[in-house]
């Protein structure tokens, strides 16, 4: 194998240290991925963004094959592979979970009117952080639940650790649209199947949540254009009307920007919004993504790697805010 067929195997082992917290099943399937010659090779016939661990398992998950166990989940993958290798060849990761709003909402500015930019939006669900309701709560539990708008739906749940501060209410948001180079038509059933497909199993809240949140984007559709991060943020950027404030953010994207030189560009278009814009750019990604740009110290670098523990890193106009749960259920300092 070259180099980047001997990460595949890493890259699953990584993804199952992800997944142990939070979804068992992916864990096995995971490991069990990473031990196998067979769908190792098969898979490194594929393009290097077709072999991601979410990917092969929604597609399966899509197809109704099994992902409970890994022996069942092994012989039904190789029994089916033309259909599962023809899925994976068209379908991409956009899970696009609303419950990273809960995250998001901490860092937006509530005493201005704001134009929100999603890049990466798949079907633009996160678009919609003042239309859903919340509920954060302390890591001490005698301290009553925050709620904001609670009786919408979804309610989307946020545990905040010791010293972060819970929003005082919801955003102003005057404008709002989303870049993704496959936005979803939520009006196509068969986007809805493959956003359910992406929820991992055992997780009916999040079913219930994607549902709910649905619901609330097919009501009201923003503006999705099709289009890549590093190359249309500018053009999105001079739709913006005058008199509101830009927020650029994403959440788990930048992983899918392979080209370090392309990433530390659109990293260069963000901060340059920043400083001559007037705009915010809040960013929720894996800290293995970020690069010198944003953290030039070694040192620094290699503590947040140690201490992410599956976690996504909050930055807020290139500053390291606060350590993210991938799915927006918690939100705590950099030194927990």
């Amino acid at each position: 194998m070259d180099g980047t067929e001997a990460d595949l195997p890493l890259a699953y082992r990584s993804f199952a240290r992800q997944a142990g917290g939070y979804c068992p099943e992916y864990e096995r399937l995971a490991l069990g991925v990473a031990d196998d010659a067979e769908l190792l090779r098969r898979l490194s016939d594929l393009p290097q963004s077709q072999r991601q661990p979410n990917l092969l398992f929604g597609v399966t998950r899509l197809l109704g094959g099994p992902v409970e166990n890994w022996p069942d989940f092994r012989s039904w993958v190789l029994a089916h592979w033309w259909q599962v290798h023809r899925e994976l060849l068209r379908r991409s990761t956009q899970t696009n979970e609303a419950g990273r709003c809960a995250t998001l909402l901490p860092y937006l500015p509530l005493d201005r009117p704001l134009a929100l930019l999603e890049l990466g939006c798949s079907a633009g669900l996160c678009l919609h952080p003042d239309r859903y309701g919340y509920r954060y709560t302390g890591t001490d539990r005698s301290t009553a639940p925050v709620l904001l708008a609670g009786e919408q739906e979804p309610l989307l749940d946020c545990r905040l650790g010791v010293g972060i501060t819970p929003p005082a209410g919801l955003p102003q948001i005057a404008w709002r649209a989303g870049l993704d180079l496959n936005p979803l038509d939520l009006r196509r059933p068969d986007n809805r199947a493959w956003l359910r497909a992406l929820v991992w199993p055992g997780q009916p809240i999040r079913e219930a949540r994607l549902d709910a949140a649905m619901a609330v984007a097919t009501a009201d559709p923003p503006r999705l254009f099709t289009g890549d991060l590093v190359d249309d943020l500018p053009t999105l950027l001079d739709d913006v009307p005058a008199g509101v404030t830009p927020v650029i953010f994403h959440s788990a994207v930048l992983a899918y920007v392979t080209d370090p030189q392309l990433r530390a560009h659109f990293v260069g278009q963000a901060l340059w919004a920043v400083e001559h814009r007037g705009a915010v750019w809040i960013a929720n990604e894996a800290p293995t993504v970020l690069g010198p740009q944003l953290i030039p110290d070694h040192g620094s670098r290699a503590r947040l790697l140690d201490a992410a523990e599956g976690r996504f890193l909050l930055t807020v106009n290139g500053e390291p805010r606060a350590w993210a749960g991938p799915h927006g259920q918690s939100l705590d300092r950099l030194d927990h």
